[in-house]
């Protein structure tokens, strides 16, 4: 009997329709398009506007374009990972009302949080199920509604988040397709550098955390880029080490859209020639745990069966990693 390997059969995506764009940033807080363009190559971002819509509701509709495009039956699907940073709400978790209100009743689900690795690390997990032999059918979710934890009047973040999300499905393969390599790191240090200090155990909520503003996203853009463009270009570059790839073996570089600079970095580090870099930042901005089944779905013409594709993501924590994965259809 062939190895099983896991790889992805499908691909489906959601982004609200409502477009921030840098000119109507420009009228809430103090910055202008060229400087936002300049840093970060961000030109417009997407917004959930509905107050009464969250993480789940972009989750559901990304899965079930993926469930309509691959003409799947969900009671087929074995397992729902939920790759977000921002659920719904505390213990509740957001992947199981997810796989319920798209019909995987057969499916048990959990969310997983790694802040904008979480794909990431929820491709690796994916993939080892499917690789243990006991599930076919495991939908991996990325979701975030980064406007829910956004403070619109700091320049510093809310120029950079966006909402969206987007979905895959990993199966079983028996042509070597799928899945062939990962290297996967975390380091606590980053603990103080990027994060929501409030709404925890360690700081529960009060009046005083709404007050003071402690539930919105806070970082240290400088020591979070420095982080960020070391390691996703080191982690790159060891994949590619590691499995004997040349720049000219690698057809496509999936970096976590977080910043254009940082994407430049990554790519130029594996010498990597610009139009195998998959980007779409300018339209989305980073969307956190969105952002990696984003590009695919943009981009799922351009990828044929056997090419090779380089994953790459950073995050709070922090969390970073790549994964060499190769892709398994030519979209029909």
């Amino acid at each position: 009997m062939n190895k099983i390997t896991a790889a992805i059969t499908a691909v489906g995506a959601y982004v609200p329709d409502f477009v921030l764009s840098n000119k109507v940033l420009e009228t809430m807080v103090d910055t202008n398009d060229e400087w936002i363009t300049t840093r970060t190559g961000i030109k417009e971002r997407r917004i959930l506007k509905d107050a009464d819509k969250g993480t789940s509701y972009l989750a559901i509709q990304a899965a079930q374009d993926l469930i309509a495009k691959a003409n799947i039956d969900p009671l087929e699907i074995d397992m729902i990972i939920m790759a977000t940073a921002t659920p719904d709400m505390m213990v509740a978790s957001t992947g199981v009302y997810v796989a319920t209100e798209i019909g995987a009743t057969n499916a048990f689900a959990y969310d997983l949080q790694a802040a904008c690795s979480s794909f990431l690390y929820g491709m690796s997990t994916a993939a080892a199920y499917v690789q243990s032999g006991r599930y076919k059918k495991v939908l991996l979710i990325g979701a975030d509604k980064m406007s829910s934890i956004v403070d619109y009047t700091d320049r510093a973040t809310c120029i950079i988040f966006g909402d969206g999300a987007g979905a895959v499905l990993f199966e079983p393969n028996y042509e070597g397709l799928g899945l062939q390599d990962e290297y996967l790191r975390s380091d606590g240090v980053g603990r103080d550098f990027l994060k929501i200090p409030a709404g925890g155990s360690l700081i529960p909520p009060s009046e005083e955390t709404v007050k003071n503003r402690q539930h919105n996203i806070m970082q240290d853009g400088k020591t979070v880029f420095k982080y960020a463009v070391t390691n996703m270009a080191d982690a790159s570059e060891l994949i590619l080490q590691r499995n004997n790839l040349t720049n000219q073996d690698v057809d496509w570089l999936v970096p976590h859209q977080a910043n254009k600079r940082i994407i430049d970095a990554t790519a130029g580090r594996l010498e990597l020639d610009e139009s195998k870099v998959l980007v779409n930042i300018e339209r989305y901005g980073n969307t956190t745990s969105g952002t990696l089944p984003l590009v695919l779905a943009d981009f799922e013409n351009k990828l044929k069966k056997g090419d090779n594709v380089i994953f790459a993501a950073f995050g709070g924590g922090f969390t970073w990693g790549s994964i060499y994965l190769k892709w398994a259809y030519d979209k029909k």
